[in-house]
């Protein structure tokens, strides 16, 4: 699994020209999942997401968690995340999952996330095609593999 987390001032959602979800200060998760992902993958990511300190203390150093400022998540979608552009101009996504495995380890990480954060988390739609609005902070933009945990 693969996520890309930016600090957002706000973010939202919008599908079929209306707002599925919004939030203010926190974090938008773009998740991208392979294959070979299982719920050991989710649950690490879960804890890296809800522990990574990337927002400002008192002194503006980024030691505090989405969790310890009482932020939000609003968590997406996105195989592209796993695109492959070695050959050519045209990405290959062959390394992404396909929605019979994709859909419900999805759905067990919204489970999973809302468990480790303490709250709901807001979401886009698995497989909708999706408008994404977000103001950056910082900018803060952080990419973890759960493939590269060593």
């Amino acid at each position: 699994m693969r996520v890309v987390i930016q600090r957002v001032s706000k973010a939202s959602v919008e599908i079929n020209g209306s707002i599925k979800s919004e939030t203010g200060k926190g974090l938008l998760v773009l998740l991208g999942i392979e294959e070979a992902d299982n719920t050991e993958d989710i649950e690490w990511l879960c804890g890296k997401i809800c522990r990574l300190r990337i927002f400002g203390d008192e002194k503006g150093v980024m030691n505090l968690s989405v969790q310890e400022i009482n932020g939000e998540i609003l968590f997406i979608s996105q195989f592209t995340l796993h695109a492959s552009t070695k050959k050519g101009n045209r990405p290959s996504y062959i390394k992404a999952a396909k929605p019979d495995i994709a859909i419900p380890l999805y759905e067990s990480f919204i489970t999973y996330l809302e468990k480790e954060f303490g709250k709901p988390v807001k979401t886009g739609e698995f497989g909708a095609d999706m408008k994404v609005s977000l103001i950056n902070d910082g900018p803060v933009t952080i990419i973890i593999d759960s493939k590269n945990r060593e």
